[in-house]
């Protein structure tokens, strides 16, 4: 793994390029809110795969500029399960508020730093949920470096509901932008274990974004659990057509 990643940096390394710009496809988010008047929209999927099912997500995630430094932010998702006993329903229902605290200047190392909390509603059908409001609070951190962007952070889930368990979740993400179109990058994130009887999960995951015309990108990220795989999730896999205008 350690060649691989090395290889993939010298690759990006010997690729002139301009500014990045991150969030999805990767689960590390970054402190960057949508332009002021402007929409980002992604139609999504997602899976985790663990032995015996894959789980996840496909919807839409709407993120509209609603101010200097304001991204709202909605996503309205179905839940699937493939499985024995395979179940398909509404899944949660996320609203969220990005808010930038702090801009990033040219020459020092002052970050951009954005707070997102976000609330998840207990929409979703056929046991998907718990049945309870759970509130991630957490903090975004990047840095730009000419066409290479790095950004973590994390924060604390609040998990309610019989048999969870409130958890930390973050993680560190490094892109390159390759040329006016493609962006490729890597992540390691890390989750506490959110359940009575849970483990801690870290992964990593390798993707991309891909301009198709100006106003339509094709996103992709996906790689192994490497803490705990077996039991929280061997491997993860986000696929979207992103609309922006």
């Amino acid at each position: 793994m350690r060649r691989s990643l090395l290889a993939l940096v010298a690759a990006f390394a010997l690729t002139g390029a301009t500014a990045a710009r991150a969030g999805p496809p990767f689960a590390t988010d970054d402190p960057e809110p949508t332009d002021t008047g402007h929409w980002e929209i992604y139609a999504f999927a997602n899976a985790a795969h663990t032995p015996g099912a894959t789980a996840g997500e496909s919807g839409l995630d709407l993120n509209y500029g609603a101010a200097k430094d304001v991204q709202l932010t909605l996503v309205v998702p179905a839940a699937y399960e493939a499985s024995s006993a395979g179940r398909l329903g509404m899944g949660v229902v996320e609203a969220a508020v990005k808010l930038k605290l702090l801009h990033q200047k040219v020459g020092t190392w002052t970050p951009d730093v954005a707070v997102f909390p976000r609330l998840f509603i207990p929409t979703a059908s056929r046991g998907f949920d718990s049945g309870r409001l759970g509130v991630l609070l957490p903090v975004w951190v990047g840095k730009d470096f000419g066409p290479w962007s790095l950004f973590g952070g994390g924060g604390y889930q609040i998990n309610p509901g019989a048999g969870n368990r409130n958890y930390w979740t973050g993680g560190l993400a490094l892109t390159r932008t390759v040329n006016d179109r493609l962006s490729l990058g890597g992540e390691i994130y890390h989750r506490s274990a959110d359940a009575v009887g849970g483990r801690d999960l870290t992964g990593v995951n390798v993707g991309g974004s891909y301009r198709l015309t100006r106003h339509w990108s094709l996103l992709a990220a996906g790689g192994p659990g490497v803490q705990h795989a077996r039991d929280e999730g061997q491997y993860s896999l986000y696929v979207a057509l992103k609309a922006d205008y």
